[in-house]
């Protein structure tokens, strides 16, 4: 989910935890673990610092080891012991019990996007990706900031966050019921699928669909439950040639193809290098597939600059590979 969102549900949490008999008892414990909560819903995006290094490292590892079993495991014991010493009066077992539970329900609701987590390491790198729930989810977050209103306003935290919950477990379940509807119709339409990707959006009946057959990816989209296909590929593997085989050592393409399931490639041949460009096909937007990898090489198959993350127009990504360039 996005920052804000991840804020509300820590402010959530910490009002639920009121229901906690030790917690409502104690003012210094509750006031810790509304701290706790709130820093807890946060802390395993810390990797977002990443992307000050280059998009490569960050789409390679963010939402990997800081969403892993081992650090919904390490961080609440890392937030207790920051917190607790600040408040010596508050119940400790309680102080980590809320901090896990913040943790957790980070983790668990970032499953839920498109993008996913590598939720399973050590066990597996595979990306956890449900495609349910958008990673803005506007719903979620008015349902968040109604609760949090009502609290402002006098209603008592516990019952009224406590209700919240119940209600976006419904909802939860409504949006898993709803992208179940949309691969049944997705496959109506193209019975030989093989793969059905969703990605949902900020409109509730609006769905992004990329579909894998055995020789060809399509790419459409389902709004009120009516599928639209806008472009066919035939699906065609990644050759074993000199150019790929040079492209797909640099360290943009590899990080790209770590984590982009459905793409398509095209080598060009400009007038003294190559141009190898590989298109994620899941976020089509007005058009355009922004979602990109792209290495120059020069005819010798040296590696002369290249890019990977969000371009929306041929003249950026030019300007992006002039600025890597010099």
């Amino acid at each position: 989910m996005d920052t804000g969102t991840h804020i509300v549900m820590g402010i959530a949490l910490g009002g639920l935890a009121t229901l906690d008999p030790v917690v409502a008892s104690s003012p210094v414990t509750a006031t810790s673990v509304m701290i706790a909560t709130i820093v807890g819903s946060q802390i395993p995006d810390i990797d977002t610092v990443l992307k000050l290094r280059n998009n490569a490292v960050y789409i390679r590892n963010h939402r990997g080891v800081t969403h892993s079993i081992p650090a919904v495991i390490l961080w609440p014991l890392l937030i207790t012991a920051v917190i607790y010493p600040i408040f010596l009066e508050a119940n400790l077992l309680h102080l980590w019990l809320w901090s896990f539970l913040a943790v957790f329900l980070h983790v668990f609701v970032d499953i839920f996007n498109a993008y996913g987590t590598q939720a399973l390491r050590p066990f597996t790198n595979k990306w956890v990706a449900l495609g349910i729930i958008n990673t803005f989810d506007p719903i979620i977050f008015s349902m968040h900031i109604i609760a949090i209103l009502c609290w402002i306003f006098g209603s008592n935290p516990g019952y009224t966050f406590l209700t919240l919950f119940i209600v976006l477990i419904g909802y939860y379940l409504l949006r898993i019921f709803t992208q179940r509807q949309v691969k049944i119709n997705v496959k109506k339409k193209i019975p030989n699928a093989t793969e059905v990707i969703l990605s949902p959006t900020m409109r509730f009946n609006h769905w992004r669909i990329a579909v894998m057959t055995d020789d060809s990816f399509y790419v459409g989209r389902s709004h009120q439950h009516e599928i639209e296909i806008y472009d066919k590929f035939h699906r065609i593997p990644i050759p074993n040639t000199p150019v790929l085989a040079a492209a797909q050592k640099d360290k943009n393409l590899s990080a790209f193809l770590s984590f982009s399931p459905v793409f398509r490639w095209e080598v060009l041949e400009l007038d003294d290098q190559y141009q190898v460009r590989f298109i994620d096909l899941r976020y089509r937007s007005n058009g355009h597939y922004p979602f990109v990898a792209v290495v120059h090489l020069d005819l010798n198959l040296n590696i002369i600059t290249s890019y990977t993350g969000w371009i929306f127009s041929e003249d950026k990504l030019k300007k992006k590979l002039d600025i890597l360039t010099n």
